[in-house]
């Protein structure tokens, strides 16, 4: 997720699981059931606008159901009501990124950034590598970030335009990037998912990122063979069609090498540590001052003045970084490439994430995540089935909890002695929470994680979860590692 916030990752940690033993396990799974029940046939009704507002409400009537089953079994409406702003607080911080996302994009098109990143790369990059270099470079940016977050915000939004300039599909290309984000996510240790989850099972950082490579870089390398082989399926845009994008983009814009300066100092900076919403509205007013500068005739457009002054210089770049602001363009291609939503694009996105935490709050209020996690440890016996337990509780808890930090401590909580009473070093644990809790998230679309990088590219969860390979693959290794009983390190080898 997103690094440099260690403030929520300290308290998640310390965050207590609410167990309810008046709860069975089949009333614990009544609002799982109910929600994706509702869910599908919300979407076979909306289709892709399902988002759009009705999918959130649904998130609420699944809180409602739960609800009822906590009234059933003494929980109280106060103590629901707490867990639910609790939940809703843990948030904020995702929620303020969301925003300043938002923003960033909005000033970032009008200054000319996103379009010179659009013009250079469709210079450099051809349909045939286009995937694979997509994976590469933002697995690079994430390591060097730690923050999958910050990744799909910058470079991540503009590898989407040129790949839709290229006429590659929105899903491939979205799928290519959040599995090379959460890769580096994975493998850094400036990530605070990375932290939490030697923290949780009792293990230290390096030696939980040196056994987690065991399975996570054979999922890359993996990973990274399917892109390539997708590349070749693209068929090549003709040079004469590019020819005529990269002189539309020039006629809308002044490009210049120098705009780069604001990417990459937003870069440097999350590198140095600097918190995220700190580093995202400096690349925003960067991006306005640049606007200002470089593209004086953009604001004149957006503006309808026929001069440049202060008072109309401030209305352009305001209206980028809070509303939709659109570029004209006469070619079809670019149109939507030149459009941004700024702040009030993620709205949507926010209000998913405040009822998907309305629903998590309350099934951690009643007791039903508690349940659910114990039961799923009291199903198998053996090494194979206590990780496979581990597995799913993660996943469900990406479903249910709809939060990325839950999916982890709740599991590393619940299993932590099983680990040891099966003789098993806690590095096996936690290698299993990143690669089923961690990298899951984002192929939910409730989910925090889902929500957030949906918002961002501008690509729907269900176009790109096919192709986040890395994200759906991993878990499948690490079962495949434990039932084969490679790398599984036991305490006597210690």
């Amino acid at each position: 997720m997103e690094a440099g916030n260690k403030p929520l990752q300290n308290k998640v940690a310390q965050e207590q699981i609410i167990e309810n033993k008046e709860l069975s396990i089949w009333e614990a799974l009544i609002p799982v059931f109910a929600l994706i029940l509702m869910l599908a046939y919300n979407v076979y009704v909306f289709g892709d606008d399902a988002l759009s507002g009705s999918n959130q409400f649904i998130l609420l009537l699944g809180g409602a159901v739960a609800a009822v089953i906590g009234f059933r079994n003494k929980v109280t409406y106060k103590k629901m009501m707490e867990e639910v702003a609790e939940n809703i607080k843990s948030t904020a911080s995702a929620i303020l990124i969301l925003l300043m996302v938002g923003s960033l994009a909005g000033t970032w098109l009008i200054s000319g950034i996103i379009p010179s990143m659009i013009y250079y790369g469709l210079q450099v990059l051809n349909p045939t590598i286009f995937l694979v270099a997509c994976l590469v470079i933002c697995a690079v940016i994430s390591i060097a970030t730690g923050s999958s977050w910050t990744t799909a915000a910058t470079v991540g939004i503009a590898l989407v335009g040129i790949g839709e300039a290229l006429g590659i599909s929105l899903g491939m290309t979205a799928g290519a990037v959040l599995s090379g984000a959460y890769f580096g996510d994975k493998m850094s240790p400036m990530s605070d998912t990375t932290n939490l989850a030697p923290a949780m099972a009792g293990t230290d950082l390096f030696t939980h990122i040196k056994y987690m490579a065991y399975t996570t870089v054979p999922t890359f390398v993996v990973t990274m063979f399917f892109f390539v082989i997708l590349g070749f399926t693209q068929q090549a845009t003709g040079e004469a069609n590019t020819q005529v994008m990269l002189a539309d983009i020039e006629k809308a814009f002044h490009i210049t090498p120098w705009l780069f300066l604001v990417p990459v100092l937003v870069i440097i900076l999350i590198i140095k540590k600097t918190p995220p919403l700190i580093a995202l509205l400096a690349g925003t007013i960067l991006g306005g001052i640049f606007a200002i500068i470089f593209q004086p005739q953009v604001l004149l457009q957006l503006t309808g003045v026929e001069r440049l002054d202060f008072s109309s210089a401030y209305k352009g770049v305001m209206q980028a970084i809070t509303v939709e602001t659109s570029v004209a363009t006469e070619n079809e291609v670019l149109k939507d490439l030149f459009t941004a939503g700024g702040m009030k694009k993620m709205l949507g996105t926010v209000w998913l994430i405040l009822l998907a935490m309305v629903f998590g709050g309350i099934m951690d209020a009643i007791g039903a995540l508690a349940r659910i996690s114990s039961f799923m440890l009291g199903l198998f016996d053996s090494v194979f089935g206590l990780f496979a337990s581990t597995v799913g509780t993660c996943i469900g808890l990406n479903f249910t909890a709809s939060d990325q930090y839950l999916a982890i401590v709740v599991p590393g909580k619940m299993y932590a002695q099983a680990y040891k009473d099966k003789g098993l070093a806690p590095e096996n644990l936690s290698r299993t929470l990143e690669d089923s809790g961690t990298v899951t998230s984002v192929l939910i679309p409730w989910n925090t994680c889902g929500a957030y990088h949906s918002g961002v590219l501008g690509v729907p969860v269900v176009d790109y979860a096919m192709y986040a390979m890395f994200n759906w693959l991993s878990p499948f290794m690490t079962l495949l590692f434990a039932a084969f009983r490679i790398k599984i390190r036991m305490l006597s080898q210690k």
